[in-house]
């Protein structure tokens, strides 16, 4: 049942360890859920998931690792609802924001699967996965996803995953000192930016913190009830900018988001009453707002989704749980003439968080944080 679970391996019931991930996110109050909302072309049969789950997922250690059989009915719930129901995703999205308000049994496999048989703009059904963050990160899910599937052409055969291609090596010894000194270079650069990131950490952690802004909550807004709203992006769209561009999807993302930040709060900023009118100027931006956000890291040495489904099998490689770092990434908040500067920006930024060993140090950080407060 994920790193929390305790195992028992001999006589005098010893407990596995938590992981520093698992136990942070196990902290009081500080209850991680990862909430998975899945659109489906047909109505689901809730007796054939279930059936589904019995062959795959419960037979999985992480989620019947415990002495007692798992009952997929105290996992799989299936409200009765209304099927001519008013305003469909707006009640997806109201239930998806219920379910978080209520935490998940500690003594039972940490996930629940809610069948929602209602027909919404863009699907026939929905599946919401809540899933404690303890039992694994975004790689560890995928993995499982894989591993509960098969091929459709194959039902025996787990799916096919692509793996990108290295390109060949075009190395010419007439040109080693180049390489050896771009290889120095590189080298200093990541010490260089590694050593600016921890003390921007340090700093953040002691006194430094991002400009007041219309979207930055009050003290006490983490406890607030939260809404779940979601908008479809096609991702064709977001793979024609990056071709385009010769970007990553992350850097198009980044810079959607940039850019959608700055016309909002350029809207906002603008809203200044004046004998009952709206003054809007065409930016009204303060100069220098200081602005981040915090991106998490894959710390696998595999690089991409590879073979995940074998990350279920006994001495897989690949490492199942929570292995993830986290860094601050400040954003560009400006009005920009040109709609690709957004990506270009974000590019920038994130080619330069690649040469920095900030990730790693924020992972080694969270683990003797924790430490310390076990032994106080």
């Amino acid at each position: 049942m994920g790193d929390h679970v305790k195992a028992s391996r001999s006589s005098h019931h010893d407990e596995e360890p938590l992981s520093p991930a698992a136990r942070l996110f196990h902290a009081p109050r500080f209850n991680v859920y990862i909430i998975v909302v899945v659109g489906f072309k047909t109505r689901l049969n809730p007796d054939v998931v279930k059936a589904g789950l019995e062959q795959t997922l419960v037979k999985h250690p992480r989620f019947s690792s415990k002495m007692t059989k798992v009952n997929l009915e105290d996992h799989v719930i299936v409200p009765e609802l209304d099927p001519k129901i008013d305003f469909p995703d707006r009640f997806v999205e109201d239930y998806v924001s219920n379910v978080t308000r209520t935490p998940l049994d500690l003594s039972k496999p940490l996930l629940e699967l809610h069948i929602l048989n209602i027909k919404t703009s863009d699907a026939e059904a929905v599946g919401v996965f809540r899933i404690h963050h303890s039992m694994g990160d975004g790689a560890s899910l995928i993995s499982l996803l894989l591993a509960c599937t098969r091929k459709t052409s194959d039902p025996e055969a787990l799916p096919s995953v692509p793996v990108k291609k290295r390109a060949g090596s075009t190395f010419n010894s007439r040109d080693g000192f180049w390489w050896f000194f771009l290889a120095i270079w590189l080298f200093l650069r990541l010490i260089w930016n590694t050593l600016v990131d921890v003390l921007l950490f340090v700093a953040t952690i002691l006194f430094l913190n991002d400009m007041k802004t219309p979207i930055k909550g009050a003290p006490g807004v983490e406890l607030n009830v939260k809404k779940f709203v979601h908008r479809t992006v096609n991702l064709d769209d977001i793979k024609l900018v990056k071709n385009a561009m010769n970007t990553t999807v992350n850097d198009v993302v980044v810079g959607i988001v940039q850019a959608g930040l700055s016309r909002y709060l350029n809207h906002r900023y603008g809203e200044e009453t004046k004998d009952g009118q709206v003054k809007q100027s065409n930016s009204n931006i303060p100069k220098g707002i200081h602005l981040r956000t915090v991106i998490l890291v894959n710390l696998r040495k595999s690089a991409g989704i590879q073979d995940m489904a074998d990350m279920m099998a006994k001495g897989s490689k690949i490492r199942w749980g929570n292995l993830i770092g986290y860094m601050f990434l400040p954003f560009t908040i400006a009005l920009q003439d040109d709609p690709l500067d957004y990506v270009r920006k974000a590019k920038a930024a994130i080619d330069r968080k690649k040469l920095s060993l900030e990730p790693i140090f924020t992972n080694t950080c969270v683990g003797h944080w924790l430490s310390i407060i076990k032994v106080m």
